[in-house]
């Protein structure tokens, strides 16, 4: 079954908007869209790769900015047109990020990559990601990756979830270093920022931020769901205050890699 098929079954499961509209969740969105508003200047040009249904795509084609998307799964595709406002300056097309062909180089000045990633387990499909990436991005424009991190994954997997004392559970590890294997199943790969910062050594880019874009969330999901209102506030306020810390990030359970296209 290729890696398609697999994701066409994946996210016929799998609503992803959901996920990014829940409390945890909104977590994420939040600080990703923090981050990607400190560079947006009037007039810029935005690509989504892998954009799902839209969330982030429609989100700034709704501020006034010109967003193409590429997503690889159909049911998405429709979800994202459905989801289309008259008026919005959008547009969305069938492609893997891996070769956006379609494309042309230096067309973009923001590029988000923000799901991509989470899917692609051999490295020569991953350097081509970034690699394309790169292309399509002006010079010095930017790029906003995203990751699946690994240990906020067996956090929630083997202790939040109970599965701790599973024998089948803990063959999905690698017992030495509670490293995740791919969950080959869902096509789902887990990194380390060693993981990322040995990918990205590869290309001539000047990385301008490291982030742990929900921070322990994830794991916090009960308590998130509890909180007034304005006691979410305060706490989406801390982890803005906390998610660039070198010492913190790792236990993040998604990171946004933001980097800078060089010359």
């Amino acid at each position: 079954m290729d890696r398609k098929a697999i994701l066409e079954d994946y996210y016929n499961e799998w609503n992803e908007d959901d996920r990014l509209l829940s409390r945890f969740g909104q977590v994420e969105f939040l600080t990703t869209i923090r981050f990607v508003e400190k560079y947006l200047k009037p007039g810029m040009k935005i690509l989504e790769v892998g954009a799902g249904t839209g969330r982030y795509s429609h989100y700034f084609a709704r501020k006034g900015y010109t967003v193409h998307a590429v997503e690889l799964v159909e049911r998405n595709i429709e979800g994202f047109k459905e989801k289309t406002l008259p008026g919005e300056d959008v547009t969305i097309v069938q492609g893997d990020a891996v070769k956006l062909h379609m494309l042309k180089d230096n067309e973009y000045d923001i590029v988000l990559h923000l799901g991509p990633m989470y899917h692609l387990s051999a490295d020569t499909e991953r350097k081509a990601a970034v690699s394309e990436a790169l292309r399509v991005t002006k010079p010095n424009g930017t790029v906003f990756m995203a990751y699946i991190l690994n240990e906020m994954t067996v956090i929630n997997y083997f202790f939040r979830n109970g599965h701790i004392n599973e024998a089948e559970a803990r063959e999905k590890i690698i017992s030495s270093n509670w490293r995740f294997k791919e969950n080959k199943k869902r096509h789902l790969s887990f990194y380390r920022i060693e993981d990322i910062n040995a990918l990205m050594s590869g290309f001539d880019v000047h990385r301008l931020h490291l982030v742990g874009t929900e921070m322990i969330s994830g794991a916090m999901r009960e308590l998130l769901l509890s909180m007034s209102d304005e006691e979410f506030a305060c706490y989406t306020e801390y982890i803005y205050s906390i998610c660039e810390r070198a010492d913190m990030i790792g236990l993040s359970g998604h990171l946004l890699d933001i980097y800078e296209k060089k010359q």
